[in-house]
């Protein structure tokens, strides 16, 4: 059976703001869907431990005032969110995370911070990530406009419950994928191990390109040397006596 008539694992974090080395995780969402069996839906609220900058709370609803009344500490979030992770990537199943190396890198260095086995130290190289992002940049590159998750639900005609919140972009990005691999052949009938292959690839030269248009733009230039190529996770920071 193709993947995408399989069983998917949605992934999606809300957070303190974009800053993959220092921002932290507010509320985290895994939803197993597809296959033909009922979805189940893990969620997450964390105390991230700092300040939730309002322009996040904005984004996502959740004030540090809630997360420190209604979270739990932040390493015990991450050490359950990791292990459910691990759970569904050692049974085989692709993780579908909207600009998985956001997502994936903010994980892993939370549990770098809490002392917390990173996922990629428990799967090895088991992870199988599809990322609509990617996927919709590749197929459509030159299309005019944003490509938010709410605009690539529009796009490929998926549903979207409820913006910015963990669970329901979770599951609107499994939407989405679905939708491209049902549309693209080469998509929906390459292996899992081809896709997530070619997605690195592809991820790569998106990144390229995007560091290209900022070095040509005036004003801009400046911001291509932060332009990151690595997918689905870009590799922690190299410490003092590391080899």
């Amino acid at each position: 059976m193709t993947w995408y008539l399989c069983r998917m694992a949605g992934f999606d974090l809300e957070t303190t703001g974009i800053d993959v080395e220092q921002d932290r995780i507010v509320t985290a969402c895994v939803v197993q869907c597809g296959g033909g069996a009922p979805v189940q839906t893990a969620t997450w609220l964390a105390d991230p431990g700092i300040e939730i900058p309002e322009e996040a709370a904005k984004v996502h609803g959740i004030t540090t005032e809630q997360a420190r009344a209604e979270g739990r500490p932040a390493a015990e979030v991450v050490e359950q969110l990791v292990a459910a992770l691990a759970k569904v990537v050692l049974a085989g199943t692709p993780v579908v995370a909207m600009n998985a190396s956001f997502d994936l890198t903010i994980l892993d260095r939370e549990a770098r911070r809490h002392g917390v086995q990173p996922l990629t130290d428990i799967v090895g190289t088991g992870l199988r990530v599809v990322d609509p992002l990617v996927l919709d940049k590749h197929i459509d590159r030159y299309r005019k406009g944003r490509r938010t998750l709410t605009h690539l639900c529009r796009t490929y005609g998926a549903r979207l419950d409820g913006a910015h919140s963990a669970d329901a972009d979770a599951l609107a990005a499994c939407r989405v994928v679905w939708r491209i691999a049902q549309k693209e052949s080469a998509i929906g009938g390459a292996s899992l191990d081809l896709l997530h292959e070619k997605q690195i690839e592809w991820a790569r030269e998106q990144a390229e390109g995007l560091a290209d248009y900022f070095r040509r733009t005036p004003g801009k230039e400046h911001q291509a040397d932060g332009v990151r190529v690595e997918w689905p996770l870009i590799p922690a920071p190299r410490q003092a006596g590391d080899r």
